[in-house]
């Protein structure tokens, strides 16, 4: 009978790395904390001395609804929609901070055996002996 995968490995095997790289994920994924800065005063990007908030890229935003809504077929109004929106998403994006929250050597060890573990017996499974 073939293992995991179709290969001579065990299903056991295959079974126990999948748990453990599924509960090592989720305790590394519950140790990060995501905070953010965004606000339209935040300074999205800086062009020479000058700063471009977030609040003034809703203009050309606004602009470009208003075009797209008066004709729709204004090439001018979407490019500038759709790229005030682009530039928005990207700066939200930027904005946000991850950090590792306070724990313990023990903790970040078990979380670390757990998740590489895993991924070890997990693909060892999969390979032909």
């Amino acid at each position: 009978m073939r293992g995991a995968g179709g290969s001579e490995g065990g299903v056991g095997q295959f079974f126990i790395g999948l748990i453990m790289m599924i509960a090592g994920g989720y305790m590394l994924l519950n140790a990060i904390m995501v905070t953010n800065h965004f606000s339209l005063g935040y300074s999205l990007y800086r062009v020479g001395g000058f700063s471009l908030t977030s609040g003034m890229v809703m203009v050309p935003f606004i602009f470009g609804v208003g075009m797209v809504f008066y004709n729709s077929r204004n090439f001018l109004g979407w490019i500038l929609a759709i790229g005030s929106l682009v530039m928005l998403v990207f700066g939200v994006i930027s904005s946000i901070n991850f950090q590792l929250r306070h724990m313990t050597a023990f903790d970040l060890i078990v979380i670390l055996v757990l998740l590489v573990g895993g991924i070890g017996l997990f693909l060892r499974s999969l390979s032909a002996k």
